[in-house]
């Protein structure tokens, strides 16, 4: 077996591994789903643990017959019935009903603790009830972070404000290797960059261009590429819905209902405009992020680039962030007074990203500021410092979430 490598989520994950609800996470494929299944088996679940990978069609099968058929198979595979059980499933949108499944395990063998994974939101809103409310939670996983990413390759920091100017150098030129190639943890790991291209191209035309595809029954398949390379080309930009429609010269409800496959299947991810005063502050538009700086770069240059691009570099702190806050936005007025990102935490944040260092406050950080009373921020990595390094800004909003 390959060395399994810690995820931040498992932290939060085993939380809840004594309470009865199932844990469902959530993910593109490939992002690592199943290395965190088995990173919690082999680290916390190590006696009474029993995994079953869907794509295996005797597993699927066995799963298929119901939570009845599978409990007594553990019987016969040595389960001890008089402790708690701990049942993996990789892929479970596969099963034909596993929300029937789910409410039979939960409610008539409350010894029986399920992990299961799932690579398609749609998928799983189309085969899971309102039945199942209140017997599962839910947890998305995504790309490596940037912390992640330094974990895997066995790079050990300290990521402090108080990092000396040489440690800050070695975390810059890391940081542009994870932007250039993205987060995908099997890229991270090969060495080779003709290797990451491969292995990165056949992601995207297994899973984007086949799987993606299919679940979505997409019949224009030249559109849906072209929007997936448009989409990619305006990462951090707003999004013009009627705009891509007239490009592609298709109608408007098929370019919402491709975007709304792509976020449903973590490839990109729509963020709001921030508001409290309507009149003044009226963006409708959201802005998109592809949610791998790798892929982002395959499907728009067709390579990965030597040079780190503005809108590449926002996008890779928008990942970061995304990773530490769900409430995550915008802010535009209609005098183009315009912020990267607000997060709304227990406090608020306004933050900019500027790949190149310039200034350590700019007039819309002020303006904003002034107006809602919150913490800015210059976040950026080349030149000389004026504000701060995305590893600070992390460890900062961690901070004040705890």
């Amino acid at each position: 077996m390959d060395k399994l490598y810690t995820r931040e989520i498992v932290t939060t994950i085993v939380k809840y591994l004594n309470v009865k609800h199932a844990i469902i996470i959530y993910g593109a494929r490939q992002v690592g789903k199943t290395s965190v299944l088995l990173y919690l088996q082999e680290h916390y679940l190590k006696e009474n643990c029993f995994y079953f990978d869907l794509e295996i069609s005797r597993y699927l099968e066995l799963c298929n017959q119901g939570a009845e058929v599978l409990y007594a198979y553990l019987l016969q595979k040595g389960a001890n019935e008089k402790k708690k059980i701990y049942v993996i499933i990789d892929e479970i949108q596969y099963m034909e009903n596993p929300a029937q499944f789910i409410k039979v395990l939960h409610d008539h063998y409350q010894h029986v603790k399920l992990l299961a994974s799932g690579s398609s939101t749609l998928e799983i809103k189309k085969k899971f009830k309102q039945s199942l409310v209140g017997r599962y939670l839910s947890f998305e996983l995504h790309a490596l972070s940037f912390a992640e990413f330094l974990i895997f390759r066995e790079k050990e920091y300290r990521l402090k404000k108080e990092n000396t100017a040489a440690i800050n150098e070695e975390l810059i030129a890391l940081a542009e290797e994870y932007i250039r190639f993205g987060g995908y943890p099997e890229i991270v790991l090969e060495q080779d960059i003709d290797k990451k291209e491969v292995f990165l191209s056949q992601i995207i035309n297994t899973y984007i261009r086949k799987d993606i595809r299919d679940i979505g029954n997409i019949r224009d398949i030249a559109s849906f590429n072209k929007l997936l390379e448009i989409v990619a080309s305006q990462s951090g930009q707003l999004l013009n819905i009627m705009e891509l429609a007239n490009t592609l010269q298709i109608n408007k409800k098929t370019v919402s209902e491709y975007l709304d496959l792509l976020e449903n299947t973590f490839i990109i991810k729509r963020i709001r405009p921030f508001h409290k005063n309507l009149r003044s502050e009226l963006t409708k538009n959201p802005k998109v992020f592809l949610l791998d700086t790798g892929m982002l770069h395959l499907l728009w240059l067709k390579q990965f680039p030597k040079e780190i691009l503005g809108n590449v570099f926002e996008t890779f702190v928008f990942l970061e962030l995304m990773k530490q806050s769900k409430h995550i936005y915008f802010w535009r007025t209609i005098n183009r007074q315009e912020i990267d990102f607000i997060i709304v935490n227990k406090e608020l944040y306004a933050i900019e990203a500027k790949y190149q260092f310039k200034e350590e406050d700019t007039n819309n950080l002020r303006f904003f500021r002034e107006k809602y009373s919150c913490k800015t921020a210059i976040v950026g990595l080349k030149g000389i410092k004026k504000g701060k390094y995305v590893w600070e800004i992390v460890e900062e909003l961690k901070a004040s979430a705890s």
